[in-house]
């Protein structure tokens, strides 16, 4: 009998490679040099399983040929893997604290310690006075208390820090919320569902919009374990809208021997109102006016790493910290380093050190001079047009909602008729990357959010965006 001809995807089937014949073409390859065997063997498997069901699938485009597609299909999950994906970018968008962009930089002292810790041993949990166990918390612990004059304790973020608390004061019991402090706090996180999930009820008093303090006098009952004050975060109500002070709220709680915990939120440890922020509730202010625990966040106006501060009364916190979940909430040595390190900033009087509130300070002259001289270098690297104006960057984070600090920004207008979206996609893929935002089809860059060491790397980004828009 006379052999049949294969058809043509049979023949592009059995052109394909083994995996280790293409395994050992590329690897000498510059591009896949550093890359481990095991996992270069895994990229060619996929690449050529990719490539056989596009065969059978009638789907192959490509007529390159099959050793060169399998090379160019793992050029770029071999860049991935030997890449780091967590980068430095430039914050050029006006939101001081950006929670897509980490939230609060941390300072050189910081810097330094995490440099002085990461490689080391350390004494985690060992008391070197001893020469026994010792507890992690201890090394944050002090420099809380001398802070904020009470003890403290710390948990991964303020989330876990405001479920721990309700988990051991309020198990099985009741919280007493006003429905306007029923916020969501970020990426689908809501106060009632944290309350559940740390096993409380939730009782709602008052209206959206104004809540009384005897809503919550009428609202307590025996199952009652507690009442809870939330920072709105995002959220601001205006208009018509009232609400208890901690004071009342605390000698109510007094009275009925109940706990008052607020959710503090931004972790705002200074008075901002020379900054222009206003009205934003300091730790010691709701400490002083009653509340007997304060949960907030390290990484906000705090400005140090991500964590949740848990302070207040003596025995409450030292229930907490025998709560069994407290161990799975707590924090590494590398956290614990860069919030030590902080808290000693602000102690000798260094908040000068901290960036987020350096940045929030910076007088409008200094932005001014860095602006123009900005747009002046560029003018003379035939960039793109661009002006000096006044803007309004934000805190962000989650804090102070609404309220805005003035700024100075420089607005870019693309060569020609190219879209602003392609020249910041651009932005967005240069080396560091610049994050900015679009206004009136220009680009704009807001200088209080970019660190004056930025300037020079913010200065070639633009040129080399504008450049390939010319290029295209």
């Amino acid at each position: 009998m006379e052999a049949m001809e294969p058809t043509a995807p049979q023949a592009s089937l059995r052109s394909l490679p083994s995996v280790d014949a293409a395994v050992d073409s590329i690897a000498v390859a510059p591009a896949f040099r550093d890359l481990p065997r095991h996992l270069l063997t895994d990229l060619v498997r996929e690449a050529i399983d990719s490539l056989r069901s596009e065969i059978l699938a009638g789907r192959l485009e490509d007529q390159r040929p099959p050793m060169e597609r399998i090379r160019h299909l793992c050029a770029e999950p071999a860049s991935q893997i030997l890449a780091a994906s967590l980068q430095p970018v430039i914050n050029a968008t006006g939101v001081i604290l950006h929670t897509n962009l980490g939230r609060a930089p941390l300072g050189p002292s910081v810097r330094d310690e995490l440099a002085r810790i990461a490689g080391r041993y350390t004494n985690l949990e060992f008391d070197l006075a001893t020469g026994r166990r010792g507890r992690r918390d201890d090394h944050v612990g002090g420099l809380l208390r001398r802070l904020l004059g009470v003890p403290a304790l710390v948990v991964n973020n303020n989330a876990a820090a405001i479920f721990l608390v309700l988990r051991e004061l309020a198990q099985d019991g009741e919280v007493i919320v006003s429905r306007g402090e029923l916020v969501e706090i970020g990426d689908g996180f809501r106060i009632p569902e944290i309350i559940e999930a740390s096993g409380a009820g939730l009782r709602e008093v008052g209206a959206t919009n104004r809540t009384r303090i005897e809503d919550y006098r009428s609202a307590i009952g025996p199952h009652t374990s507690a009442l809870l004050r939330v920072h709105p975060s995002n959220f601001r109500q205006i208009g018509f809208t009232g609400k208890p002070t901690v004071g009342e709220l605390a000698k109510l709680a007094a009275e009925r021997r109940l706990p008052l915990v607020e959710d503090l939120g931004s972790g705002c440890i200074l008075n901002l109102e020379s900054a222009g922020i206003e009205g934003e509730p300091t730790v010691a202010a709701s400490l002083e006016a009653g509340a007997n625990i304060v949960t907030f966040s390290g990484d906000k106006l705090l400005g140090g790493p991500q964590a949740g501060i848990i302070a207040g009364d003596e025995a409450a916190i030292a229930r907490i910290r025998r709560n069994p979940l407290f161990r799975a909430l707590r924090v590494d040595k590398l956290v614990l380093a860069a919030l030590s390190a902080t808290l000693r900033d602000y102690l000798r009087d260094g908040e000068w050190r901290i960036p987020a509130i350096r940045r929030l300070r910076i007088p409008l002259d200094d932005l001014h001079r860095r602006a123009e001289r900005f747009v002046r270098h560029l003018r003379q690297l035939n960039g793109p047009s661009a002006e000096v104006t006044s803007g309004d960057a934000v805190l962000g984070g989650g804090s102070t909602p609404m309220r805005t600090v003035e700024s100075v920004v420089v607005a870019v207008t693309p060569h020609g008729d190219q879209p602003a979206h392609r020249m910041e996609s651009r932005l967005r893929g240069h080396q560091p990357p610049v994050v900015a935002r679009i206004e009136g089809g220009r680009i704009v860059l807001d200088f209080r959010t970019v660190g004056e060491s930025e300037d020079d790397e913010l200065l070639a980004a633009v040129v080399n965006a504008s450049a390939q828009e010319v290029s295209h």
